[in-house]
């Protein structure tokens, strides 16, 4: 296996990682929506905002810039944009612009729930 081979096989890899991730929190975030929406501000929905709130941690640190990222572009791919996901460009690249307001939606369904709750 050359090396350029190796290279092309570990970023596969890394996208594969960061991809499952992604669907993951993505997943932990539809679902804190959703829970927010039914009014269901319980255990389950503040596991789902802990994960949440763990990838923006990790995000925010890293200076708003996925940590995977580097690793990507330390073994080749291209700069300027989230290149270690398989999703659209467009749809990567503008990750931040479309969950932030939906996050502090989120916070405020959650916060009007436990309001409404005591």
């Amino acid at each position: 296996m050359t090396g350029e081979t190796r290279r092309a096989g570990v970023l596969v890899a890394i996208k594969v990682v960061h991809t499952a991730a992604w669907l993951v929190i993505e997943s932990c975030f539809s679902y804190v929506l959703y829970a927010g929406l039914a009014k269901r501000s319980d255990r389950r929905a503040a596991l789902a905002g802990g994960v949440v709130a763990a990838e923006c941690l990790v995000f925010a640190a890293n200076g708003f810039r996925c940590p995977l990222t580097e690793v990507a572009e330390s073994f080749g791919a291209g700069r300027g944009s989230v290149t270690d996901l398989f999703l659209p460009r467009w749809f990567a690249r503008n990750l931040p612009a479309i969950h932030v307001p939906l996050l502090v939606l989120a916070v405020g369904l959650h916060a009007r729930n436990l309001r409404g709750s005591r």
